[in-house]
């Protein structure tokens, strides 16, 4: 998923600027260029993460990984770029033809799963949005706005049908989004009060339940 890397400019990046690497090796290379760098960007930042570190935890040399991104500032967006895609595909899955409390529990349930597989990719997403998120606002105000307004439609649909309850659907979407990236962006905290080192598959099964359960409870119109 990676594309061309983003200009040496201080406009905000779309997660659509970095480049495709054809070959198989190169693809190998990026995924383990980027999987290393998302770790060590959650782990310090875009300002305390260096190439070095990243490059040594990919396990190949600094040159190597430049000639794939020339800079740490493309690597980054590019982290952000897969994140959003993948996040973005899963909510671009919600059908309006398709039964509400089905389309949504898979949703929820997707995108609690991707933030646990993958909680460093939502952390460093948390960072760059309090920090204002300076390189993708273009992309929020753009292609994620669209892409929220034209599922806020589908929702709408339900509503109108009588499926769902006269809620506004964005706050429903931005309700999903926060009580799944809790389990990401909150990790250490969610572990040390059920006292646990890791959540296994049945905690996985009960916070999933219990999420579907409070969220379509309270969206799901009488009888749905």
């Amino acid at each position: 998923m990676t594309r061309k890397p983003v200009r040496k400019s201080q406009k905000s990046a779309s997660p659509q600027d970095a480049p495709a690497h054809g070959s198989r090796i190169a693809r190998r290379n990026v995924a383990k260029i980027l999987a290393a760098a998302e770790t060590v960007f959650a782990e310090t930042g875009l300002h305390g993460a260096t190439v070095d570190e990243i490059a040594r935890r990919a396990g190949i040399s600094k040159s190597n990984l430049h000639y794939y991104f020339r800079t740490k500032r493309d690597l980054y967006v590019a982290v952000l770029q897969n994140t959003l895609e993948v996040w973005t595909a899963s909510l671009a899955k919600l059908d309006p033809k398709g039964d509400p409390r089905t389309e949504l529990t898979a949703y929820i349930s997707e995108k609690l799963d991707m933030a646990m597989r993958h909680p460093t990719a939502s952390r460093v997403f948390a960072n760059e949005i309090l920090h204002g998120a300076p390189l993708i606002k273009d992309y929020l105000k753009t292609n994620l706005r669209a892409l929220v307004r034209e599922k806020g439609r589908v929702l709408e649909r339900w509503i109108a049908e009588g499926r769902l309850r006269p809620i506004e659907p964005v706050h429903l979407i931005f309700l999903i989004w926060a009580a799944t990236q809790h389990y990401a962006d909150f990790l250490p905290q969610v572990r040390a009060v059920l006292g646990v080192r890791a959540i296994s598959a049945a905690q996985f099964q009960q916070i999933r339940t219990s999420l579907c359960d409070v969220i379509l409870n309270g969206a799901l119109a009488r009888g749905e």
